[in-house]
């Protein structure tokens, strides 16, 4: 019942603009391209805003960032995921040309996710372009019958000239701001993993709280003097696990995005440990910093990671084979370790977000706008 009246709700707040576009009437003075954003201020807004910033970079008054869909007719609607799309596009004016991201999800994650992505596959008649970041998929997408001329890969974007390798003072002047004491190995987890917006005791286990913590406690077995830096809310499971298993741990909010950088300067390794994943940012946004990454086969790691190369990956969802490939990067000769993250950098400014802004307006938003 809950479910029935916030669809009426939401199709009642469509309903002026479906109208309107009926008729031929646009949305005013709203830019050509709509990017529909989440009230949260976490990836999906941040990913939205700089492809915003980037775009109209190139091409003035261009795109704009949205959290109202419904107030939108004869426009190009970018939807930043694609269960916002499914919430709202059925609802929304038939003249929009429609895109969404799709990140990440398969049926094998849940009767919910399955549920999901049925409704995803049944709306892509009503899409003109879908956008995932990671091969992995877009061969996924492929697979379950997306048209091939509707599907292109963007990588999630990184600031390289923000988001940048730190002077040895800044990085020792960051850890000392922490509390980080000398000879720690400090592994970083930037992400939400809890279920809701609340403590998040009850774990989110497609994004892997149980296997970092696993992966912690394997490395502080083994003798590395470990100790976790955790962003993001919802982050209560984790640390109960790290409490249980004797290992220290920082735990900060940050105001901005950009506030991550001092982060991600305290660390020694990043730790991806998520059994499905788009991106994620921390992949990209560590890469940039000159931290190595060690990572299961999610999202964009397969992409970016040359294991032994650029970082770590591992094919097992296992705290012990994350913990034996960070062992291996962190066991690394100095001059091995600064050329693996030379490489890493390298590798990571294809998805700088001045490449990202191009990709989204030379193979998505252009083609649309001269249909």
């Amino acid at each position: 019942m809950r479910a029935l009246l916030r669809q009426t709700y939401m199709g009642a707040l469509c309903l002026p603009w479906r109208l309107a576009g009926s008729v031929g009437l646009n949305s005013g003075r709203q830019l050509p391209v709509q990017f529909v954003i989440e009230n949260a201020d976490w990836a999906i807004r941040w990913v939205g805003e700089h492809i915003r910033d980037e775009v109209n970079l190139l091409q003035p008054g261009m795109v704009q960032t949205t959290m109202q869909p419904n107030r939108v007719s004869n426009r190009v609607v970018h939807f930043g995921s694609q269960y916002m799309w499914l919430a709202w596009g059925h609802l929304m004016s038939r003249n929009n040309r429609y895109v969404t991201s799709f990140f990440h999800g398969k049926p094998e994650d849940g009767a919910d996710v399955a549920r999901h992505v049925d409704g995803f596959l049944a709306s892509l008649p009503r899409l003109s372009m879908v956008v995932t970041a990671a091969g992995l998929i877009e061969d996924r997408l492929l697979r379950w019958g997306v048209p091939r001329e509707k599907l292109v890969r963007i990588p999630i974007g990184v600031d390289t000239r923000a988001f940048a390798p730190p002077k040895l003072e800044q990085r020792q002047s960051v850890r000392m701001r922490f509390g980080i004491p000398d000879g720690m190995v400090v592994v970083g987890s930037f992400q939400k993993d809890g279920m809701g917006w609340g403590d998040g005791l009850d774990p989110k286990l497609i994004k892997g709280p149980d296997i970092y913590v696993e992966t912690m406690r394997a490395m502080k077995a083994a003798g590395i003097p470990v100790m976790a830096f955790l962003t993001g809310p919802a982050r209560g499971y984790v640390k109960e696990g790290l409490e249980r298993a004797g290992i220290p741990f920082v735990h900060t909010f940050v105001r901005d995005h950009l506030d991550l950088v001092g982060c991600y300067h305290t660390l020694d390794l990043y730790v991806v440990s998520s059994r499905e994943e788009g991106g994620p940012m921390g992949l990209v946004e560590s890469m940039a910093c000159a931290v190595p990454v060690v990572s299961t086969r999610v999202g964009m790691a397969p992409d970016l990671i040359i294991d032994g190369v650029t970082g770590g990956l591992v094919e097992d969802f296992t705290g012990d084979a994350l913990a034996k490939k960070a062992w291996q990067l962190l066991s690394l000769a100095p001059h091995d370790l600064s050329r693996l993250k030379q490489a890493a950098e390298s590798a990571v400014k294809a998805a700088d977000w001045s490449e990202v802004g191009r990709s989204h307006w030379e193979l998505v938003y252009q083609r649309l706008l001269k249909l």
